[in-house]
């Protein structure tokens, strides 16, 4: 087994009566795509900062590839950071700005410029280095901004919600690049979000933070479809929560289960379940048409709603809203509830 690019020990920070992080234990492997997600407040962005040294641990040890790197500066760390506000130097043009590291730390004029061309290369900014960073667009600007952490070839690189800046069609075909290059590069990413889209989308594995515990950790998938806890099941993607008598009328037992909107098949009334189904009778509260795909809020028998989510692949928009106020059968396979606790 190889040794871990990150490895946390019972590692916590407080700042006064705030638990910021409370004895987090993570392994994040050599050349991973980890995500750090969770909401504001969460702790991902203190850890984040204790890998770099920005920060240091109230209690407990952080190693770099087995080195026990707590009380380290930043400048002793093999790490880099890409920030979200990209930190560029407004006065320097793109190359000076990527030569910046290996210049501090005096690497020959020739060897700084075959690493600049290298690296706007692996960007695709080829032909861009005179220009300055007014002179570029947001994805430029990132772009350079991950060219300048990456060409002192750290061991890990860590990147602070590096694509909240963007409008959202650029967002998302940076969340490819971004996972291409590091593909390329092969070095550990350590990305932290609040989005969980962009954590769905680019990582091998995610760790879901939540008031300064780590709930879940795991690969996209797993922590979608299989969420340990009803706040992982709530906060990546949208879950239907289901408790007490109703889901013992469904399932046989009171314990909390989550489904996912999209498994939720819309039926009439009278259709005959199919075996491994479970349904429960509700009322269409609310339609909402997006195009693709259409939400329907459905009243179950116990005064809670469930969302249910279809696409449209025959439907028109007046079709699917002439369902609001219609009694409807909602089925599932079994195999696709999650139990979650209480």
């Amino acid at each position: 087994m190889s040794i871990p690019a990150i490895r946390f020990d019972k590692v916590s920070r407080h700042f006064g009566d705030v638990k910021a992080v409370d004895e987090a234990n993570l392994e994040i492997q050599d050349g991973e795509f980890f995500s750090m997600l969770g909401p504001s407040g969460s702790g991902k962005t203190t850890c984040l900062r204790m890998i770099a040294g920005f920060d240091r641990p109230t209690s407990g040890n952080i190693f770099l590839y087995g080195q026990d790197v707590s009380d380290l500066p930043p400048y002793e760390r093999d790490v880099n950071t890409v920030f979200q506000d990209y930190a560029l130097f407004p006065h320097m043009n793109v190359a000076d700005n990527i030569a910046y590291g290996p210049m501090v730390k005096k690497v020959p004029k020739a060897e700084r410029l075959k690493r600049v061309e290298e690296m706007l290369e692996l960007v695709r900014l080829t032909g861009f280095a005179e220009r300055k960073p007014s002179q570029l667009s947001g994805g430029q600007r990132q772009r350079v901004a991950l060219a300048r952490a990456l060409i002192n070839h750290p061991k890990v690189l860590l990147l602070d919600e590096p694509l909240g800046a963007l409008d959202l069609k650029l967002r998302q075909q940076m969340q490819v690049e971004l996972k291409a290059i590091q593909k390329r590069v092969g070095i550990t990413f350590i990305f932290v979000t609040h989005d969980q889209e962009e954590a769905l989308t680019m990582s091998d594995r995610i760790a879901v933070f939540n008031e300064g515990k780590i709930q879940q950790v795991g690969a996209p998938s797993e922590i979608y479809e299989r969420p340990a806890s009803p706040f992982v099941a709530g906060f990546v993607g949208t879950s239907n929560l289901i408790s007490g008598e109703i889901a013992k009328r469904i399932t046989g037992s009171e314990e909390m289960f989550s489904i996912r909107p999209e498994k939720i098949h819309l039926d009439a009334t009278n259709a005959e379940p199919e075996k491994d189904m479970l349904c429960i009778d509700g009322i269409v509260r609310d339609v909402v048409y997006l195009g693709l795909f259409t939400r329907y809020l459905v009243e179950i028998e116990d005064g809670s709603d469930l969302v249910v989510i279809a696409q449209n692949l025959k439907t028109t928009s007046m079709e699917v809203l002439s369902a609001r106020g219609q009694k409807v059968r909602l089925r599932w396979h079994k195999d696709h509830i999650s139990r979650v606790g209480g």
